[in-house]
């Protein structure tokens, strides 16, 4: 069966990002390993992924492995200026949940957005009264370099059609 629309798709992979600056690219390390015990489940065109992720996934089999470099244009983009912004620490009490240990510049804050959607923000820096803080993703600016093997294509139940994520597997909206 190959990954077209509708399908569930499981897939090993190690994700190693670069950055090119000055047309230098730096060395890719890794930041992300998904193996056989925690394998990547998605519901094909639904993974939260870049599209163009999804794009060279699509039409292969069970079995096949992949190798793929996404641009930082066909990734994340590059980083978003307005997207750093200043917040009053008052914001981050105990009260609703953070410890003072999460306060450290270069943590990451899970917080949520208006929807409630979970995303996270990186503290740039500790202003005394204030933090600092970068709502961009945490991969913007980098080249994505995909190693990986499709493990499993099936096809989707109508209920992970219906939700758009897949049940029963440790997909990435458990």
């Amino acid at each position: 069966m190959k990954i077209e629309n509708n399908t569930v798709v499981g897939l090993t992979y190690e994700l190693k990002v670069s950055k090119t600056e000055d047309e230098i690219e730096s060395a890719p390390f890794s930041v992300e390993v998904r193996d056989t015990e925690d394998p990547f489940y998605f519901l094909f065109g639904q993974s939260g992924l870049p599209g163009k992720f999804e794009e060279l996934l699509g039409g292969q089999s069970e079995g096949e492995e992949f190798s793929f470099t996404l641009s930082v244009a066909e990734a994340y983009g590059e980083a978003d200026d307005e997207l750093i912004i200043n917040l009053p620490k008052s914001q981050f009490s105990g009260e609703q949940g953070f410890k003072k240990e999460m306060l450290e510049e270069g943590n990451f804050l899970p917080l949520m957005d208006e929807n409630g959607y979970p995303m996270q923000a990186k503290i740039l820096k500790d202003l005394g009264e204030d933090l600092l803080l970068d709502f961009n993703h945490p991969l913007v600016g980098f080249d994505l370099h995909f190693d990986g093997k499709v493990i499993e294509v099936r096809e989707a139940s109508p209920e992970e059609i219906e939700h758009g994520h897949v049940h029963g597997e440790h997909g990435a909206h458990d």
